[in-house]
């Protein structure tokens, strides 16, 4: 069969997302601790985007007059198509701004290549000593300041330096004697006592390679090597995990107050000693949505503080409509410019009527939970939403992820809302309840004779809820409470 090349003509059905439509479905996905430097980068590299003034405040460049200013969707619809056509027969913005003085303007920012006019260069700004702030040391720094101050021989400060280099936030040394050596360009013996030095250091029990060498290393700075404590960790270490303390004192020949003496003990030691020392800052959550009720009606609020509200820019409006003025490239990048503001002013839109749709939904769904508590949370999915507001699942999904509403119960992820259901004496109950009820009663069980999951089974029985022993066994797991022989306390 003989190979040619020809041209052919099919028809293809194609589900292709434009740059716009991705930039929709990643707004949407975004919480706001994202989005909030997000729109401010925006704000930053383009030009048709400002900031609105504050309440009471008129820019100077805002059109006075309501018939002069060009609609909202008239710069829209010139803005969606390849090549906008500014038509001024509906306002005649050649009388709010001349053509010499765009070109003047233009013809100053290629002079000295300032690009969009807010440099002021009679203005010097001022360093505050206010906005320097001491960094907090860390592990490593503060194991290389003691370091430092250690009499140390000289051929083993580069091998203790690479010891400390390899420890992680925990205080656990991640590297091997061979690691070090190579590193350090040192023997195999001076890495070994390189490492010993590091172990001698605060915090105890640093530079250890795994949790038992960790513990040991405490109990001799307190003086209790080879104590049963000791023997205990460096031999059963899994049967102090899954407390076979009877077993543990037939093995050692001594008695069960012992064994939990040595345990208690244990108990004492610090598993992650690097830890105090991490210099890691916390991410606090904002929430996406509030529910408030006022007046006795539940009300849902978006929040937007902190995020900057962003507009069309009336002067670089003005400027577009004389763009014929102007060369082909600069055309093209004030086109392009206003095309990208207009589509993110729309995706920023939809985002908010999207989530404020989706916590209507939610309110709708779970008002017993908004009104009542925990224990009253219904089952949904999101496919009972989806046909509830007339979107995709996807689109629910992406509504919802990594985002928070707060209520008068606390602050909760907006998945928290969508659970499974179990059987109960008045119909479904959601999962989340049922966890909630598992929890409460292992925290008020005794905790010498803890409950079994069988007995867990029979109480949710007496309280109306139908479920197996396998399934409250993983929601055990769920919640990682260990099982009976685990909580059991003999102490």
């Amino acid at each position: 069969m003989a190979l040619d090349n020809r041209l052919e003509i099919k028809l293809l059905q194609k589900l292709i997302l434009t740059p716009q439509l991705q930039q929709a479905i990643k707004l949407l996905q975004m919480p706001q601790l994202e989005l909030t430097p997000f729109l401010t980068n925006e704000l930053m590299e383009n030009p048709f985007l400002e900031e609105l003034a504050e309440e009471g405040v008129v820019p100077e460049d805002e059109p006075k007059d309501g018939a002069e200013a060009r609609s909202l969707e008239k710069v829209e619809a010139e803005a969606g198509s390849e090549t906008p056509v500014f038509d001024d027969t509906e306002a005649p913005l050649e009388k709010l701004m001349n053509l010499s003085e765009s070109d003047d303007y233009f013809e100053e920012r290629g002079f000295d290549g300032r690009d969009l006019g807010y440099f002021n260069p009679g203005t010097v700004a001022q360093t505050s000593f206010e906005n320097f702030v001491s960094k907090e040391g860390d592990l490593q720094e503060h194991l290389m300041w003691q370091l430092r101050l250690s009499t140390v021989p000289a051929g083993l400060m580069s091998a203790a330096e690479a010891v400390i280099g390899n420890i992680d936030e925990n205080g656990y040394l991640r590297a091997t004697d061979a690691d070090i050596t190579e590193i350090a360009g040192c023997t195999a013996e001076e890495a070994g006592r390189a490492i010993k030095i590091v172990q001698a250091l605060d915090p105890s029990g640093v530079g250890a390679r795994d949790l038992r060498e960790c513990l040991v290393l405490q109990l001799d700075r307190l003086g209790l090597g080879g104590s049963l404590a000791q023997s205990l960790i460096t031999s059963n270490l899994q049967d102090l995990e899954k407390k076979r303390y009877n077993q543990l004192a037939k093995q050692y020949n001594c008695t069960l107050e012992e064994i939990l003496a040595a345990v208690r003990v244990i108990k004492k030691l610090e598993p992650k000693p690097g830890r105090n020392y991490s210099s890691s800052q916390p991410v606090y959550i904002t929430p996406e949505v509030y529910i408030v009720k006022t007046a006795g009606e539940f009300h849902v609020v978006l929040n937007d503080e902190g995020m900057p509200k962003l507009r069309l820019s009336h002067f670089y409006k003005k400027l577009a409509s004389q763009r014929n003025s102007l060369p082909k490239e600069e055309k093209h990048f004030i086109d392009e410019k206003l095309r990208q503001a207009v589509w993110l002013l729309k995706s920023l839109d939809q985002r908010n009527k999207t989530i404020y749709r989706v916590g209507e939904s939610i309110l709708k769904f779970q008002r017993d939970f908004f009104e009542r508590g925990r224990m009253h949370l219904k089952p949904l999915n999101l496919r009972d939403m989806a046909t509830e507001l007339s979107l995709h699942e996807s689109t629910i999904s992406r509504a919802t992820a990594n985002k928070y509403l707060a209520c008068d119960h606390g602050l909760f992820s907006l998945k928290f809302f969508f659970s499974s259901g179990v059987q109960g004496s008045d119909g479904k109950v959601s999962s989340t309840s049922v966890k909630d009820m598992i929890k409460r009663m292992i925290t008020e069980e005794n905790q010498k004779k803890p409950l079994s999951d069988q007995e867990i089974v029979a109480l949710c029985k007496t309280g109306g809820i139908e479920i197996a022993r396998r399934t409250v066994a993983k929601y055990r797991k769920e919640l990682c409470i260990a099982p009976q022989n685990q909580r059991k306390r003999l102490d």
